[in-house]
């Protein structure tokens, strides 16, 4: 991304939450100023050393002798996770929104020093050729929005990197003006040579498991639906918050009370096009409570925002007590519990989607979470959002699903009755299963015109092949980065160690399961752990050496996602000054704790090989004879994919390289099935399924504007849905 580009992403996201702000009254320079940005990529390494801060208490968890067997998940989290959960608290119940920014900013401190999880990279920052015109799909930083196709713009022939220059100088006149119409991309390419296609065509690789669209928080699922259905907002592509199904809205003075205005004659559609129902106010008070009832992953973001929200779902309450409502056929009255400066940021992610509530009853849906559930688990009786079957869901937004073969095909034709049809600049999606085990296919296809856009990659080929057909000379280009972070994960309380029927087993003996869990829960020999991850060399194998750092990111939020309004001072006395961003603000807290990285995108701020064997050293002292070392690490990997095998092969040379195989020996685990290698992690149901000691398949794109939609996914059980990802609920 050019400095240009970041100046006016950063301005974006900054006037995103002066908006959000009044409502409710919702790459980095190096400078001394910034000391969260002392990193370049000329010195990517984090080559200072820090003395671990003195600590009371014990140093691991005991887990007896003989037969390994998994600790209480509270104790565990409690153990490693210390004040987490309590800064939280605190940064939840602060009184103005520059507070609760740096009490966030410390609570990321203490996961990011915890050293359970570890960051990796971002999406972007990766060779790429597109036929894709650059933002015309909805420009946000969080929500589902990204993720709805119905503006895209695609050409016969892949962009030049003059070209989407020359489209980026339009888009910014749009943003400059404040008027979305004026950024026109067609119109540039057909003026250029071009034809427009009305037909996309991608991949995926890892099949819905419903398109119920309340039923799930995973965004393999989402993915897909969310082109099939309006919320009552949504962004558009120059990041202005535009109506949808809500035609307008009012919010009470006091910030608790929303009011929206459904919109008229919206209707439901078949996924042959037939007229349903009409979309009315109760669609979105039934697909909230839905959301509640099937407890699956969304209701923890709503909790301590609408009011009664949480004592339903979690405590036996009262849907009465709810403020979601539909007060008429066309108004719905959204209640919060405290005034929420980024509420109305919120309202683009699915937990706030209808259901046609007509339908949903049809299909054998009830209300109430013990009738739920009891009623899901008739799958005979209850049909509603099968992944097999497009007739059990109905839809209202630009696309119809028509065929969902989930390993195979899953096809969207135009809704030719949809309200805003002249946003739809498509007239079909096509997504095509592709486990990743024949990326030459790949990418000929994509070069004869099958698929939109390809990423070049040096571990499976598509780097060199690109080169020699002077496809990457022409029209190679580097992604940019956003505010997805991907992150590996270390299992603190394993669960699981193969699959049902015996497949991707660890080779593991019961006293080296011991072994592994009493050192895992040391904080010292997770730094070490940590500190000994070259994540350059591990992206290189991806992304080629010279984009190695280009994507990496080392703290779990965007280290610009806000910045401070006010000049704020903490309860020590220290002040940060009106302007600071969000990344700043952690980094002072990690220098404090002696954490040892550098937080700013671009830079390896974690890697320090001379850290983390000082660590090793101490974890060694503090363990004592409780483990029998080499300490085992356990990494599952799909082997048909070369690129996931590469980097597999990648990790296990760095952290043995740098540890040595006397104290550490990183185990590969192989997966020959995409499903398999999934369902170890990705799809895991919770930690106890985990299939791994280290796992780094996982990301989190964020929901809202504010930094407790990456932080809540660590909160303890029924709170955090990234927890898994490090062993616990």
């Amino acid at each position: 991304m050019s400095k240009k580009l970041t100046r006016l992403l950063a301005l974006i996201l900054a006037l995103a939450m002066v908006f959000a702000l009044a409502a409710c009254s919702k790459e980095p320079a190096d400078t001394p100023e910034n000391p969260g940005n002392t990193g370049t990529t000329e010195d990517p390494g984090n080559t200072g050393t820090t003395e671990p801060p003195e600590d009371e208490g014990p140093k691991y968890l005991t887990y007896g002798e003989g037969t390994y067997e998994r600790q209480d998940e509270e104790e565990v989290y409690e153990f490693v996770l210390g004040d987490y959960a309590e800064l939280m608290e605190a940064a939840k119940a602060a009184k103005t929104v520059d507070e609760r920014f740096v009490l966030f900013a410390q609570a990321e401190a203490v996961l990011l020093d915890s050293a359970v999880m570890i960051p990796t990279t971002t999406q972007g920052g990766t060779y790429q050729i597109d036929r894709r015109a650059p933002r015309t799909v909805p420009f946000v930083q969080w929500g589902n929005d990204r993720d709805r196709l119905k503006g895209t713009v695609v050409s016969d022939e892949f962009l030049t990197p003059a070209e989407r220059a020359d489209l980026f100088a339009l888009w910014d006149e749009a943003v400059a003006a404040q008027d979305s119409s004026l950024y026109k991309p067609a119109e540039y390419l057909t003026g250029k040579g071009h034809t427009i296609q009305p037909d996309y065509v991608v991949t995926f690789n890892a099949a819905p498991v419903t398109i119920d669209w309340l039923n799930t928080s995973a965004q393999a699922d989402t993915v897909v639906t969310v082109n099939t259905v309006d919320g009552l907002v949504e962004y558009n592509n120059i990041n202005q918050l535009t109506p949808a199904l809500a035609e307008s809205w009012e919010i009470s003075d006091d910030g608790l009370t929303y009011t929206f205005h459904i919109r008229e004659g919206v209707y439901w559609y078949t996924a042959e096009g037939a007229q349903y129902a009409e979309v009315t106010a109760a669609d979105f008070e039934a697909g909230f409570r839905h959301m509640l009832d099937a407890h699956a992953g969304l209701e923890g973001l709503v909790d301590g925002v609408i009011a009664g929200a949480g004592e339903y779902y979690s405590a036996g309450g009262s849907w009465d007590d709810v403020g979601y409502k539909a007060t008429d056929k066309y108004t719905l009255t959204i209640t919060l519990e405290q005034p929420t400066s980024y509420f109305m940021t919120m309202l683009t992610y699915s937990c706030f989607l209808p259901i046609c509530d007509s339908f949903y009853q049809s299909r054998g849906g009830v209300y109430g979470i013990d009738e739920y559930a009891a009623a899901s688990a008739d799958t005979n009786a209850y049909t509603f959002g099968k992944n097999t079957d497009v007739s059990s869901q109905v839809y209202c937004g630009p696309f119809l699903i028509r065929q969902l073969q989930t390993n195979s095909v899953i096809y969207l034709v135009r809704n030719e009755h949809y309200y805003k049809n002249d946003e739809v600049n498509l007239n079909s999606i096509k997504f095509v299963f592709d486990d990743g085990s024949n990326p030459t296919a790949y990418y000929n296809d994509t070069v004869a015109g099958t698929y939109v856009a390809a990423a070049l990659q040096e571990a499976n080929g598509t780097m060199a092949l690109a080169k020699a057909d002077g496809n990457f000379d022409k029209y190679a280009f580097i992604t940019e980065t956003n505010s997805t972070t991907f992150f590996g994960g270390l299992n603190v309380d394993r669960g699981t160690y193969a699959l049902e029927g015996g497949v991707v087993a660890s080779s593991k003996t019961e006293q080296q399961k011991i072994d592994t869990a009493v050192a895992l829960s040391n904080k010292n020999f997770r730094k070490a752990m940590q500190f000994a991850f070259d994540r350059g060399v591990w992206n290189a194998v991806s992304v080629g050496e010279d984009l190695k750092y280009t994507n990496l990111r080392n703290m779990y939020t965007h280290p610009e996602f806000v910045s401070l309004s006010n000049d704020t001072t903490d309860a020590e006395g220290h002040t940060f000054p009106a302007g600071t961003f969000y990344g700043e603000i952690v980094q002072y807290y990690c220098d404090k704790l002696g954490a040892g990285i550098k937080v700013a995108d671009q830079i390896d701020g974690w890697y320090n090989p001379t850290e983390a064997k000082a660590r090793l050293e101490a974890a060694k002292e503090e363990l004592g004879d409780a483990v029998n070392w080499p300490i085992t690490i356990d990494v599952v990997y799909f082997s048909p994919s070369d690129g996931n095998t590469a980097q597999a092969n990648a990790y296990k040379t760095v952290i043995e390289e740098v540890l040595g195989t006397e104290n550490v020996i990183v185990n590969l685990v192989e997966s020959t099935t995409q499903e398999d290698f999934l369902a170890c992690g990705y799809r895991a149901s919770n930690g106890e399924a985990g299939n791994f000691d280290m796992f780094y398949g996982s990301g989190w794109g964020p929901d809202y504007g504010d930094p407790s939609t990456y932080l809540d996914t660590f909160l303890g059980e029924g709170a955090g849905n990234m927890t898994k990802v490090i062993g616990l609920f």
